[in-house]
Parts: structure tokens; sequence; C-alpha cells
């Protein structure tokens, strides 16, 4: 049971209740850019329903107090040095360091995503956030972390990241709303993670995900994306590399050895 703002709270892993799958993906879905969903992840790593299964114990479901799902939360253990160094450096290597990690330790937990229903949105993120944290104490983790995915940074996409994350409102808070969220729960941030994710693909998958056309080489701005899209028509391919910010939360246990 968890106590949020909107009432009381229910929680439950994906482990507890298996069938609750199809919601996890739908809300998937839903919440990510296309380009997100549909790009072929390099490495070998599996796809998504795997990941969600092999971590279901990990895979948080949110409902309110009259049992309906207000949204899920994708969280991933880690082994992590506690140094901001050592930092998986983009979300792929978070999960290549879950994945190979599978039998060993972990001392961290890493939040994935927070997807909440499109009609419950600015209710439920606090309280998803809120259960990702008791999730780790219950663990026994020494740290919170989350590579945060600014949610406004989407109309500011030529604008670079790290000036971005410095905005202020009239108050003196965080610009962003999702930013503001973190610090309001006491999230410390603790770098840049510059290249979150990186996806090529060639341009016609490129105009499929964004219904856009792109006759020439340049930067171009795509719906959703962090920051431009680089088109190479010579080579016939697209680069995105999105830009996200490291924020640590706080944890009975959690130490960060500054180097």
């Amino acid at each position: 049971m968890h106590e949020g703002r909107e009432g009381l709270l229910k929680s439950c892993s994906l482990a507890d209740r298996p069938e609750l799958l199809v919601e996890f993906e739908r809300l998937a879905d839903l919440g990510w850019p296309r380009f997100m969903l549909e790009w072929r992840q390099p490495g070998g790593l599996p796809g998504r329903r795997e990941f969600l299964t092999e971590f279901a114990d990990y895979q948080l479901a949110l409902f309110d107090d009259a049992g309906r799902l207000m949204g899920v939360g994708n969280t991933l253990p880690l082994v992590w040095d506690g140094t901001v160094p050592g930092l998986p450096e983009s979300i792929q290597a978070v999960k290549r360091n879950a994945w190979e990690a599978r039998g060993t330790r972990a001392n961290a937990l890493c939040a994935i995503a927070a997807l909440v229903e499109p009609q419950r949105r600015g209710q439920g993120a606090r309280a998803l956030l809120e259960a990702m944290s008791a999730l780790a104490g219950r663990k026994g983790l020494e740290a919170f972390l989350a590579p945060v995915r600014p949610t406004l940074k989407a109309g500011y996409p030529r604008e670079q990241m790290e000036s971005y994350v410095r905005r202020k409102d009239d108050a003196g808070r965080a610009f962003d709303p999702w930013l503001r969220t973190h610090e309001r729960l006491g999230a410390e941030f603790l770098a840049m993670m510059p290249r979150a994710l990186s996806i090529e693909a060639g341009i016609g998958d490129w105009e499929a995900w964004t219904g856009l056309r792109f006759p020439e080489s340049g930067e171009y701005v795509v719906p959703e994306g962090l920051a431009p899209l680089s088109i190479d028509r010579e080579r016939g391919i697209g680069r995105y590399v999105e830009p996200n910010v490291w924020m640590r939360h706080p944890g009975p246990q959690s130490q960060l050895r500054k180097r």
C-alpha cells in the first residue's frame, strides 16, 4: 500500500500480476514517440517485453483508491560504483548493465519510465516516483537514480540541454515540470547524459515514424524530439542523439563518492 497525494494509492509489481503486461505495453505505446518504439536497437539486447518479464519484480503498476490503473513505472537494478564517472553513458548501457548483471548483487535502482494514463497526467507521475523510491528501499538498494527526459524540452529542440536545465520559472524552481517534480522529491542533479539515446536509421524509416519528408541534408525538428534530427541524403540515413539528465533521489543508504 502506498500513500499518495491523491488519496490511498496501491501499487503492485508485474511479478505480482503478470496479466498486467498488456497494460505496460499499451502505456509505453501511448507514452513514447514512435521512433523510440520501432527502431531496432543494436547490440543484441532483448526487446521490451523480455526486459519487462525478466525484471517483473521491478515493474510497478499504480492504482487509485477505486482500483483504476493510474500508470506504470519501469525500473531496472544496476551495479554502480557510486561515482559520477561510473554512471552508464546511455539508456542502452543501463539496460546492458542490468541484463549482464543478472544474478549479481545490484546496489542501485534506475528509473526507466513513469507512464501515466493520458486522463490522469499531472496526478500519477509523482506517486510513481515515490513508489519507485519505496521499491529501492524494499530491495535494500543503496541509490535510486533517474536519467530524466525533460517533458517540455521537445518545445526547445535546438537549445542545448545544459542551458535548458538551468532555466527557472517565476518562483525560482526548475522550468521543466518533470525536472521540477524530481526536485520536489529531493532529487539532486548528478551529471548530463548527452548521448542517452542514439538512433541511426534509413530516411524512409524516419519519414514513416514522423510523418515528415526530408528532401535535403540538414537538421530537422521532429515531433517529440528533444534534439534535431540530422539527415544525410547522400548516405540515406538520419541520426538522432537525445540528451537526458542524471538525477539521484535521496535514500537512507546512498552516498555519492565524487571523483
